[in-house]
């Protein structure tokens, strides 16, 4: 059976560690050619040395995707090393669990930095290529807060609503050059950065016990639960697909 992204060269920010870790591993055994673009180091090499020892072509790119010059820089050598882009998922991200009014003002534009910024500065950088071969799809990673409101997270919250409408507004403005645009919006995942969550909800009071999380999700996904929604949404299986959230909560935001 053909692979789904053969002859295919993707990008996955975020992608050293958690749910763009198994993306990455997702699109290799799919017959992609990876770009990691990711500020941890250590993780990226290691996953990229390992997928290219079992005979994968995936490149580990320094790139803090916040920054502006790095983003350029890690671009043009993506694109010297693989001469083109098809896929880019825009999953880096972080979070910030914290009472309102206790918020800095830095800590605020940090998050915007990393959660917003960084898809507005790699998409720009991408989608130039994109459409040079023709088209491509994009893949954002967004999340159920993006709709349903906790206390103690409203500025992560507002990133994740940012992240719909941008996805929504370059599926429109680009749906003419044969791009699309989605987002991806998980439920809680058994990664250290879902357990982060979790105990960090915990420490100030807010609703997140096992118990409650059962109630309301199931259990939490794995990583590579979320991965296979990113590669349907990037795949051509999608390709009627655009401005869409697809929600993989197994039922959270339907409550």
């Amino acid at each position: 059976m053909k692979q789904k992204f053969s002859n295919k060269t993707v990008i996955v920010s975020g992608g050293a560690t958690g749910v763009g870790a198994a993306s990455v591993v997702r699109f290799v055994e799919e017959g992609a050619q990876v770009a990691i673009f990711d500020r941890n180091v250590t993780a990226g090499e290691r996953l990229a040395e390992q997928l290219s020892a079992d005979g994968h072509k995936v490149v580990f790119f320094h790139v803090d995707v916040s920054d502006p010059h790095m983003v350029t820089e890690g671009m043009q050598a993506c694109i010297n090393t693989f001469g083109k882009v098809d896929v880019l998922f825009n999953h880096a991200g972080t979070i910030l669990i914290k009472p309102f009014l206790e918020i800095e003002t830095e800590e605020w534009d940090q998050l915007f930095a990393v959660n917003v910024k960084s898809m507005f500065l790699v998409t720009k950088a991408a989608l130039p290529h994109m459409i040079a071969g023709g088209g491509g799809a994009i893949v954002c990673t967004s999340s159920i807060s993006a709709v349903a409101a906790t206390p103690t997270e409203v500025a992560y919250n507002a990133t994740k609503g940012a992240c719909h409408m941008f996805a929504r507004a370059i599926a429109v403005e680009f749906r003419d050059r044969n791009i699309r645009c989605n987002a991806v919006c998980p439920g809680f995942i058994d990664t250290p950065h879902g357990q982060k969550e979790i105990s960090a909800l915990k420490a100030h009071g807010v609703g997140a016990s096992e118990e409650e999380l059962t109630a309301r999700q199931g259990r939490a996904a794995t990583p590579e639960e979320i991965a296979d929604a990113v590669l349907f949404l990037a795949s051509d299986d999608a390709r009627f697909v655009n401005g869409a959230q697809l929600f993989v909560d197994n039922g959270f935001t339907a409550w």
